[in-house]
């Protein structure tokens, strides 16, 4: 897809993900978003095809939008650092810390890239639990399931707003701000569409969030 191709930078965070089975619900559902993104109405391709699922349209998504924060994020790994960037924030008011509720319970204060780590590490497991996220056709979703996928976007946007705020102009001197900014509208119209984000965790990027969904 070439909308998320960004060439032969650097990418060795970029965990690729199993794509759905042949003929699954999930694999018809990708080349649905296939298409849609390519007519360029990104307003058009976040909402729910006619007839289906809405867990399933969540599901395809959620890997998605997991691969292309990792591609993205793969650009900077040489210039978000421990050295550069000792703790996870989004501009001088917000600061991030992890815990996944299960092998850390307490949230501890971690560099930006740890963060990154951890999260897609969490993520990763989440998408790969099949009592989760089912890769078999017609398997049932657990009742939980909503909200996992808030969480898994939630944290997401977190990636999104430590680059925003900490490596733009990096971006910029990459030639890569066209593509990120395509990929965080189309991310934000996803989120919105579902309100999958509450509003107070978008207030780092409250501005361009807003210029978004207007």
């Amino acid at each position: 897809m070439s909308l998320f191709g960004l060439g032969s930078r650097n990418q060795k965070t970029f965990r690729p993900k199993k794509s759905a089975p042949t003929g699954s619900k999930g694999a018809q559902l990708q080349k649905h978003i296939d298409a849609t993104l390519g007519s360029g109405n990104l307003r058009e391709a976040v909402k729910l095809p006619p007839g289906e699922d809405i867990n399933e349209w969540l599901a395809v998504n959620t890997v998605d939008f997991f691969n292309q924060v990792n591609i993205m994020f793969g650009t900077l790994t040489e210039f978000c650092t421990p050295g550069n960037c000792p703790t996870m924030t989004a501009g001088p008011k917000y600061e991030y810390r992890w815990a996944d509720g299960v092998t850390i319970k307490k949230p501890i204060e971690v560099s930006a890239p740890k963060y990154v780590e951890y999260l897609m590490d969490w993520i990763e497991s989440q998408l790969d639990d099949e009592t989760i996220f089912p890769q078999r056709l017609g398997a049932p979703f657990p009742p939980n399931f909503r909200d996992v996928v808030k969480t898994i976007f939630k944290r997401l946007f977190r990636v999104y707003a430590h680059i925003y705020h900490s490596h733009f102009q990096k971006i910029v001197s990459l030639k890569e701000e066209a593509h990120l900014n395509t990929c965080f509208k189309h991310f934000v119209l996803f989120t919105w569409e579902f309100r999958l984000i509450e509003k107070a965790e978008l207030a780092p990027l409250e501005d361009l969030v807003d210029s978004i969904i207007q």
